[in-house]
């Protein structure tokens, strides 16, 4: 069932934020708020710090940035600014039912471009292929990454823990054309899932499916429960996985993030289809988004032809 949103329509003091400590130094979100309402998104955390609701209020009302191009514009012309990348999506999906009307990504990619400006997008919106003619156009000019979120092929985790997201089969089109119109793209499984999503055959599927799509790399990390995502994704898994709440309590129960040694099996499964493939490892990896750790697991890999 589709909630009800109320959407703010309000100005921005800027458009670009300095991210520290992250592989990329700066980030570009059209958007506060998302409609999506995934269960384990790590943006609750961030809500609940700013005093602002990280349950299922979250996502209720979302926060347009009216004036985002204009400020953007005034961002990219200033003498400092050096051209380096912007990670677009690092905290709200642009590619959301807003955009639809608001159309602030498909704005922010043209002024990007034409500032030469790279950049990349992190979405599990389908909405993404209006744009094909501007991230193409794009693509010609600067360094572009669209990573399409797939963490699960699976139909029950799909629509338990994304419930205001379009089919993975929906984004896996998106891909598909992304790639046949020449736009760098690739598959984001993220975040998977312990005893969820982290099957072998579920990784493989998903796996499999990117490929054949025609994505140029795919990367992982395990889910992250810090306070605010923590308490409602564990209230949602007691009503939706019963037989999984304690196994999440002992993992997580003094850590927001899984330990290398707890992650072991799940990157020596990525490793086994990384071999049975023949990928090479030819890109480094996308930006992660601003709140995940050096640690996390995740890896990019180019899909030989």
């Amino acid at each position: 069932m589709r909630m009800r949103v109320e959407y703010r329509e309000e100005p921005c003091r800027t458009a670009v934020t300095k991210v520290p400590g992250m592989p990329f130094r700066w980030s570009l979100n059209p958007y506060t708020g998302c409609a999506h309402q995934c269960t384990f998104c790590y943006v609750r955390g961030f809500e609940l710090r700013a005093g602002r609701p990280s349950d299922d209020r979250y996502g209720a009302s979302v926060r347009v940035k009216t004036n985002l191009i204009e400020r953007l514009r005034a961002d990219l012309g200033r003498r400092s600014w050096k051209r380096e990348q912007v990670a677009i999506g690092t905290a709200t999906d642009p590619y959301q039912p807003a955009e639809g009307r608001y159309r602030l990504t498909r704005g922010a990619i043209t002024t990007l471009t034409e500032f030469d400006t790279p950049f990349s997008i992190v979405t599990r919106g389908p909405l993404i292929v209006r744009d094909i003619d501007v991230l193409g156009e794009a693509a010609r000019r600067v360094e572009v990454s669209v990573n399409v979120s797939i963490p699960t092929l699976d139909d029950r985790v799909w629509r338990t823990t994304e419930p205001h997201t379009a089919p993975p089969s929906q984004r896996l089109e998106a891909l598909r054309r992304l790639a046949a119109a020449g736009v760098p793209c690739g598959v984001g499984m993220a975040p998977i899932l312990p005893g969820l999503s982290d099957d072998p055959d579920k990784l493989r599927e998903v796996v499999r499916a990117a490929r054949e799509a025609g994505a140029a790399f795919v990367w992982w990390n395990v889910v992250n429960l810090r306070p605010g995502t923590r308490e409602h994704f564990l209230e949602h898994l007691s009503r939706d996985w019963p037989e999984e709440l304690e196994r999440y309590q002992r993992l997580y129960a003094h850590t927001a993030y899984l330990r290398p040694a707890q992650t072991a099996d799940l990157n020596a499964t990525m490793s086994e289809l990384r071999s049975a493939w023949v990928w090479e490892p030819r890109h480094a990896p996308p930006p992660r988004a601003a709140t995940e750790p050096e640690t996390a697991s995740q890896l990019s890999l180019e899909l030989a032809s």
